[in-house]
């Protein structure tokens, strides 16, 4: 165990930090590292791990009690998309004037909906009255929600490669651009060359 002093003079010594880990501990713990690259490493590992999260979004959708059946079909397939990419949907019926009173109208728009995407989604929240509108909280399933998360991992994949990609034709063109100017050093001095063997030649 060092005192601070001889901590400090030993990280000064080698051009490095003194950090402290655990200031909790008695005595509190240090470490001599080089902090910005130890910040640096740490931004990258998160932005690595933020990468491979996958972001569940929540979509909400507006009905009526009375929704024709056209705008009901077409918004029950815009959250059936969107439940398979992972994310959820907040169904909202909204009751204008005396609607209100016919809340059980209401309630069999939401049965409806979730009976109709129960193969992709599970009601992760019942329904519930809110002022004047009634919602539920849709989910992806299980299996939903697995397959979304292996969809995200290959599409993070599928970058990483990309940028390997990108890199590599980079690298390949700076050897042959390096090659090409060895080439063309090699074809200037190879006529000296000649020229003075020829003069060599001729004094012989």
């Amino acid at each position: 165990m060092l005192t601070l002093e001889a901590a400090l003079a030993h990280a000064a010594q080698e051009g490095l930090d003194l950090v402290e880990v655990n200031p909790m501990a008695k005595p509190p713990v240090c470490k001599i590292m080089d902090y910005g690259r130890f910040k640096y490493e740490e931004k990258k590992k998160a932005n690595e791990t933020k990468k491979k999260q996958v972001v569940v979004k929540v979509k909400e959708i507006k009905l009526r009690p009375k929704t024709e059946e056209h705008d009901y079909d077409f918004k029950v397939r815009n959250v059936r998309s969107f439940v398979e990419e992972g994310n959820k949907a907040k169904v909202t019926i909204m009751f204008r004037g005396r609607e209100i009173t016919h809340r059980d109208r209401g309630q069999a728009v939401l049965d409806d909906v979730a009976k109709d995407l129960a193969d992709v989604a599970v009601v992760e929240m019942p329904p519930r009255m809110e002022g004047r509108q009634m919602f539920m909280i849709l989910a992806p399933n299980p299996k939903v929600a697995q397959k979304a998360r292996d969809m995200q991992k290959q599409h993070v994949a599928a970058l990483e490669r990309a940028k390997r990609e990108q890199k590599r034709p980079r690298e390949k063109g700076d050897s042959s651009e390096e090659l090409s100017s060895k080439d063309s050093e090699v074809e200037k001095v190879s006529p000296e060359d000649s020229r003075i063997e020829g003069e060599a030649a001729a004094n012989s």
